[in-house]
C-alpha cells in the first residue's frame, strides 16, 4: 500500500470553504494524515485502501463505501438487537425514519421521514429483494407500503439511501428508500414462541438445508395473534410463509422466493380529543366497531446474478398478487347521520415486472471508471373501488374503476476516481408512465401518459484522515393516482373536478461529511434540501384528488454510531426540518404533518457472557396539524427495552418492554371536522390514535 503525506496539489478551497463546524460536530478536522489510491469494487464503488474501521456485526464500514453521506447498510445482527412492535417498525433503523400506526396492526404503517408525513409510503420507495413494495393507484393511499408480509428474523441487510441523487432509484424515492434483501440460509434451525399482554401470541419456525445438487433451501412459517389494548379487540390474526431456493457462488448465482401472506383484524382508527375529554369515549375506545379489514399477498420473484470478466450482469422477475378490503369510518356520523360514515375501499391487483443492470469496470486513461446501465419494468392489472357501508355491508358505489397502469424507466450511472481524492458519480434516468382508466363514469376514464428526465450528480472527496466530504444533486419524481389523470368529475359531488399531470417533479441537493477518524464510531453530518412541484396527492378516503402548491423542505442530519469495546455500542441520531409551502396563502404556509424534529438513541450490549440487551429512546417531535399553525401534534417520546439469556446452548429467552414509562401519548394526531351522533353540526378538532400502554412480551427461542 502506498502511502504518503497529505498531498500539496489537494484542493486547498475545500478546507477553506467547507464549514468547519461540520469537522466540529464530528470530533475530526481534516489534516496531514496517510491516504491511499483506492480501485473500483464490485458495485461500482470505490472503496477506501486504508485499513477499514470494523464495527462488526452492526453497521458496515462507511468510509470509501458510499456516495451520500445520508447512505448506509444495517446489518441483521443490529435489526436483533432491539425490539419491534411491528414488522414495518424495521425501518426505524434507518436514521431519522419514524414509523407509526393508526389503524389496525393488518393495515400499512405511517411513516415520517424529512419533514414529510409520508402517509402509507408516498416518497419514500421501498423493496425487498428488488421487488417494490409501494402500490401506486391504491384505493386507501398511493404507494401504499405495507410491510406486514415480512419476517424480520429473515432480513439479512437494510441497503437505505436518502434524496433523489442515485439513478437506479424511481417512483417514490424522493425523500429515500430502503431496499431489503432477505437470508439465503440460517445457521440453524429454530422455533421461536412469543407471548405478551392483551393476547398478544406468535409462532415462528424457520430453517435451512443444502440439496444434494449443492443449493439451499429456506423455510419459514409465522402465525400471530393480537387483541391490544383496545375496547373493541383488536383481533388480529396474520399468517405468512417463506420458501426460497438459492444456488451458485459469488461468480453465478440464481434465487427464487415465494412468499404467502394473509391478514384480517378490526380497526382501531383515530378518535376525537372532545369525546374522550367529555368522558363519552375511553382513550382506546372505538366510535365505529366494525371498522377493519382483510389482506392477502402473494409473490414469487426471481434473481440472477454472473460476474463477467469486465464486470456484472443482474437480471430479475417478478410477479405478485394483491387484495384489501378496509372499512373505514373516519367522521362518524357527518355523512350520514342516521347510519354512520362507514366506507369501505377495496384494491385487487395483478403485479408483473422486473429489471436488467449491465455494469462494465474500465478505465478512463488511467482513471478507475465503472459504468451501469438498467432496465426497470412494472406493469400493474388494478381493479379499485370506493363504496359506503353500513356494519361492513356495501349500500353504495361511489366508484370502482379497472386501471392498466405501465412504467419503464432506463438509467445509466457512470463512477470516476478522477485523483486519489475525488471521485466523481454522475446519473441519468428516463421514465415513462401510462394509465388506461376504466369506469361506470365515462367522464372520468381515459388513457393518458407522461415522461421525465431526471439528472443526478455526486461528487466525493477524500478520504483524508478517514473522512469523506460529499455534496449531492439530483431530480427525483412521484407519480400520481393514475384516476387522478383522468378525472373530470367528483364521483360523489358530481361537481366539476380537474385531472393533474402524472409524474410531479422533485429537485433535492446535499452536503455532507462522514468520518470515522475516532477509532470505534462511525458518524455522518447532512444538510439538505428538497423542493417539489406540487404535493398533488389521490385522496382514497374521499374518491377525489386535491391539488396542494409546490413546496420547499430543508433541514440537517447527524447520525453517530459508536462502539468503544466489542459488546457495547451506542447510537444516536438527530434529524432537524423546516417544511413550507411556497408562496403566500390566506390559509398559510405551514404543511399539515410535516415533522420538524426527529431523534433516537440507544445503547446495546452483545455477548457479554449469556447476557444481551438495549435500551432504546424514540422522539417525534411537535408539527403542524394546520396551514396556519394554529394548532400542532403534541411530541411523543417513547422508551422501549429489550433483555436477553441464553439459558443453554440452543436455548435463548428474551424479554420485550415497550413503553417502558407507560406514558400517555399518540401515534399520531390530525385536524379535521367530525360529528358524533346527537351533535348538530360538524365540530372541527384533534384526532388522535393512543400508544399503547406498558406492553411486555417474553419469547423463547430454541436452536438445533
Amino acid at each position: 500500500m502506498k502511502t504518503r503525506s497529505y498531498p500539496a496539489a489537494a484542493p486547498r478551497f475545500l478546507m477553506r470553504r467547507l464549514p468547519w463546524a461540520l469537522s466540529i460536530c464530528l470530533g475530526t478536522l481534516p489534516g496531514t494524515s496517510a491516504w491511499a489510491q483506492g480501485a473500483p469494487a464490485p458495485g461500482g464503488e470505490v472503496r477506501n485502501a486504508l485499513p477499514p474501521v470494523e464495527i462488526k456485526g452492526n453497521y458496515n464500514n462507511a468510509v470509501g463505501t458510499s456516495d451520500a453521506a445520508s447512505q448506509g447498510s444495517i446489518s441483521a445482527r443490529l435489526l436483533e438487537s432491539r425490539p419491534a412492535m411491528r414488522p414495518g417498525e424495521v425501518l426505524e433503523f434507518v436514521p431519522g425514519l419514524i414509523v407509526t400506526q393508526h389503524s389496525g396492526d393488518g393495515k400499512a404503517n405511517q411513516y415520517f421521514l424529512r419533514g414529510f408525513n409520508l402517509d402509507h409510503g408516498t416518497d419514500f420507495a421501498t423493496s425487498v429483494d428488488g421487488v417494490p413494495v409501494n402500490l401506486p393507484t391504491h384505493a386507501h393511499g398511493h404507494g401504499y407500503t405495507d410491510l406486514n408480509f415480512l419476517i424480520p428474523e429473515l432480513i439479512d441487510r437494510i441497503d437505505y439511501r436518502k434524496g433523489p441523487y442515485f439513478a437506479s432509484n424511481g417512483d417514490f424515492s424522493s425523500a429515500g428508500s430502503a431496499s431489503l434483501t432477505l437470508r439465503d440460509r440460517l445457521a440453524a434451525p429454530f422455533a421461536q414462541l412469543t407471548l405478551g399482554g392483551n393476547g398478544y401470541r406468535r409462532l415462528l419456525g424457520a430453517g435451512s438445508t443444502a440439496t444434494a445438487q449443492g443449493a439451499t433451501l429456506l423455510g419459514a412459517v409465522e402465525a400471530q395473534g393480537n387483541d391490544g389494548p383496545w375496547e373493541v379487540p383488536e383481533a388480529l390474526r396474520r399468517f405468512n410463509a417463506v420458501l426460497r431456493y438459492s444456488s451458485g457462488n459469488k461468480a453465478e448465482s440464481f434465487k427464487a422466493t415465494a412468499m404467502f401472506y394473509r391478514a384480517h383484524w378490526t380497526a382501531t382508527d383515530q378518535i376525537p380529543e372532545r369525546a374522550v375529554q367529555s368522558g363519552q369515549l375511553g382513550r382506546f375506545g372505538s366510535l365505529d366497531p366494525t371498522s377493519g379489514g382483510r389482506t392477502g399477498r402473494d409473490s414469487l420473484a426471481l434473481d440472477w446474478r454472473k460476474t463477467l470478466p469486465d464486470g456484472s450482469i443482474r437480471a430479475q422477475a417478478y410477479g405478485l398478487h394483491y387484495s384489501l378490503d378496509l372499512f373505514s369510518n373516519f367522521t362518524y356520523f357527518l355523512a350520514n347521520p342516521a347510519e354512520g360514515d362507514q366506507f369501505l375501499q377495496r384494491d385487487r391487483r395483478q403485479v408483473y415486472g422486473g429489471q436488467i443492470a449491465r455494469t462494465w469496470f474500465t478505465e478512463l486513461g488511467s482513471r478507475p471508471m465503472t459504468t451501469e446501465v438498467g432496465l426497470q419494468m412494472r406493469h400493474d392489472r388494478i381493479r379499485v373501488g370506493l363504496f359506503d357501508s353500513v356494519a361492513r355491508q356495501v349500500t353504495n358505489t361511489v366508484r370502482d374503476d379497472r386501471v392498466l397502469q405501465t412504467s419503464l424507466g432506463l438509467y445509466a450511472e457512470n463512477t470516476i476516481a478522477w485523483l486519489p481524492w475525488l471521485r466523481s458519480v454522475a446519473g441519468l434516468r428516463l421514465d415513462r408512465f401510462q394509465w388506461d382508466v376504466r369506469g361506470p363514469l365515462a367522464d372520468n376514464t381515459g388513457r393518458t401518459s407522461d415522461s421525465l428526465v431526471s439528472p443526478k450528480l455526486s461528487l466525493i472527496l477524500g478520504p483524508w484522515a478517514r473522512t469523506e466530504f460529499f455534496l449531492n444533486a439530483g431530480r427525483g419524481f412521484h407519480s400520481n393516482d393514475g384516476r387522478g389523470t383522468v378525472i373530470r368529475v367528483d364521483p360523489r359531488t358530481g361537481e366539476a373536478a380537474s385531472p393533474v399531470p402524472g409524474l410531479v417533479r422533485s429537485n433535492g441537493s446535499e452536503i455532507g461529511v462522514r468520518t470515522e477518524w475516532i477509532p470505534g464510531l462511525q458518524s455522518s453530518l447532512a444538510l439538505w434540501q428538497l423542493g417539489i412541484g406540487s404535493e398533488l396527492v389521490f385522496v382514497g378516503d374521499a374518491g377525489t384528488t386535491e391539488a396542494s402548491r409546490p413546496s420547499r423542505r430543508a433541514g440537517i442530519e447527524w447520525n453517530n454510531r459508536y462502539v468503544p469495546v466489542p459488546w457495547l455500542l451506542f447510537d444516536l441520531d438527530l434529524a432537524w426540518s423546516r417544511a413550507r409551502f411556497t408562496g403566500d396563502a390566506p390559509e398559510g404556509n405551514q404543511i399539515p404533518g410535516a415533522v420538524r424534529r426527529v431523534a433516537s438513541a440507544a445503547v446495546s450490549v452483545r455477548d457479554l457472557g449469556p447476557w444481551s440487551g438495549s435500551l432504546q429512546l424514540r422522539h417525534l417531535g411537535a408539527r403542524p396539524l394546520t396551514e396556519d399553525g394554529s394548532v400542532s401534534a403534541r411530541a411523543t417520546t417513547l422508551l422501549n427495552l429489550r433483555l436477553g439469556h441464553t439459558i443453554r446452548k440452543g436455548l435463548d429467552v428474551s424479554l420485550d418492554v415497550f413503553n417502558l414509562l407507560g406514558r400517555k401519548v399518540s401515534d399520531v394526531e390530525y385536524y379535521y371536522a367530525s360529528q358524533l351522533r346527537g351533535e348538530g353540526a360538524a365540530v372541527d378538532d384533534r384526532h388522535f390514535h393512543p400508544a399503547e400502554s406498558r406492553l411486555v412480551r417474553l419469547s423463547v427461542r430454541a436452536v438445533w
